[in-house]
C-alpha cells in the first residue's frame, strides 16, 4: 500500500525506492540511524552496543543488542535487501549465543559502546538500573528471555513462514519490522516502519497466548518427568517380587505394559495423577476378543474372590477394546514421600491379578 501526499483535490502516490538505489548501507546508514532512534523500531528498548562480538570463538556480529525494560535482552538483526536473506538464522544463532550474558557483562558492554577508550562502568550501570526501574542488579532476574526483531526492507516467505511457526509452536518472541522508503517531488526521504509480525492489533492475544501456550508446555514436561521417575522407581521396586515386567524400562507415558504370553494380551500398569490401575487388557483388534472376554466373564465370581476383591469389567466401544482392571489410590501427582506405598499397592494386585487370570488365559481356545 503506498504512501499519498494529500492536495486540495487530489491524493498523489509517493514514490517508493530502495535502500540500494538510493546508495544506503546496512550497518553505515540504517544501522546507525537506528541506533540514534531506536523507539522508531519499538518503545522501551536501550541500545546497549552495535556489531556485537563478545564471544571468543566466532567472527558474527549482532547487528544492534539491546534491552526492554523487563530486563530481556533483544537481538535486532537488519537486512536492507526485500528478501530478507537468511537473516531469520542468523538472528537465532545470535539469539543462542548472547542468552547467558550477566548484567554484569551487559554493564561493561554499554560503557564500552559509550567510549571504548574510557568506559565508565558506574555509569553505564546507573543507566542500566534507571532503564530497568531497579534499586540494584539482580543477577536472576537478567536476561531470562531473549527476543528477536528482524528488520528488512521486505520478507520472503520462508522467513514469515519460519516467524510465525517460531512464535506459534515455541512461543519464541520474534518479531518482523518492515522499513520501506518513499522519495517525496522535492527530493525529501520518508520511511516507513512497519511491524508485520505481529499485527499491532494481534499483538497482546498473541502475548497472551504465547504464555499459555509456554505454561502449557512446562507442564507437559513436568508431567512426562514425573511419570518416568515413577515407573523407574516402581520397576526397581518390583523386581524382586515378579518378572512380570522385568525386561520393561521406564518411559514418560501413562503406562507400562506387560505381556502374558498371547498376542493382544496384556498386564498393564497404569497411572494418573492421584489414582492408578492395574488391568489384563485385551486389545480391540484380536479376532476372538469377544469370546475371549465372554469366557472369562463367565468365571467373574470365581476370578473375583481368587483376587480378593471386586474388579471392573469394561468392554468396546468405550476403551477400544476389553479391561478387566483393579483401581487402586494414589498417583504420580502426589507427594514423592508416597510413592513407595502406592507403588506396593499396585505391585501387590498386579502379582495377584497375574495369578488368577494367567492359567484361565492360556486355557483359551
Amino acid at each position: 500500500m503506498p504512501i499519498f501526499e494529500v492536495s486540495e483535490n487530489s491524493l498523489a502516490p509517493v514514490p517508493t525506492t530502495t535502500f540500494v538505489a538510493l546508495g544506503m548501507k546496512e550497518r553505515a546508514d540504517l544501522q546507525r540511524l537506528l541506533a540514534a532512534r531506536i523507539e522508531a523500531l519499538e518503545e522501551g528498548l536501550l541500545v546497549l552496543t552495535d556489531e556485537f562480538s563478545g564471544w571468543s570463538d566466532s567472527a558474527r556480529r549482532i547487528d544492534l543488542l539491546c534491552l526492554d525494560t523487563d530486563a530481556s535482552l533483544v537481538v535486532i538483526e537488519l537486512k536492507r535487501d526485500e528478501d530478507g536473506g537468511h537473516m531469520e538464522l542468523q538472528a537465532l544463532r545470535y539469539a543462542a549465543m548472547v542468552s547467558a550474558m550477566t548484567f554484569e557483562q551487559a554493564v561493561a558492554t554499554l560503557a564500552r559502546f559509550r567510549s571504548k577508550t574510557a568506559p565508565d562502568d558506574a555509569a553505564a550501570q546507573a543507566t542500566l538500573l534507571t532503564h530497568l526501574g531497579w534499586s540494584e542488579p539482580d543477577e536472576e532476574a537478567f536476561a531470562q528471555e531473549t527476543r528477536i526483531i528482524l528488520v528488512a526492507a521486505d520478507f520472503g516467505k520462508e522467513i514469515t513462514t519460519t516467524a510465525l511457526w517460531l512464535r506459534d509452536r515455541y512461543a519464541l518472541d520474534i518479531r518482523c519490522v518492515r522499513l520501506r522508503p518513499y522519495r517525496m517531488t522535492d527530493g525529501r526521504l520518508l520511511l516507513d516502519i512497519q511491524p508485520l509480525i505481529p499485527l499491532p492489533e494481534a499483538a497482546e492475544f498473541q502475548t497472551q497466548l504465547g504464555a499459555k501456550q509456554a505454561a502449557e508446555r512446562k507442564e507437559r514436561a513436568e508431567r512426562h518427568d514425573l511419570r518416568y521417575r515413577f515407573w523407574a522407581n516402581l520397576l526397581e521396586a518390583a523386581k524382586p517380587r515378579t518378572k512380570l515386567h522385568a525386561t520393561r524400562s521406564p518411559s514418560d507415558d501413562s503406562w507400562i505394559w506387560g505381556g502374558i504370553g498371547r498376542t493382544g494380551f496384556g498386564l498393564n500398569y497404569v497411572i494418573r495423577q492421584h489414582d492408578g490401575r492395574v488391568e489384563l487388557k485385551i486389545d480391540g483388534n484380536v479376532v476372538t476378543g469377544a469370546a475371549a472376554y465372554a469366557a472369562l466373564k463367565a468365571e467373574q465370581e470365581g476370578i473375583e474372590r481368587e483376587f480378593g476383591s471386586p474388579l471392573e469389567w469394561e468392554e468396546p466401544p468405550a476403551i477400544g477394546g476389553w479391561r478387566i482392571c483393579h483401581r487402586t489410590k494414589g498417583g504420580y501427582r502426589d507427594a514423592e514421600t508416597d510413592w513407595p506405598t502406592i507403588q506396593d499397592q499396585m505391585i501387590e494386585a498386579m502379582i495377584r491379578l497375574d495369578r488368577v487370570v494367567r492359567p484361565r488365559v492360556n486355557k483359551l481356545p
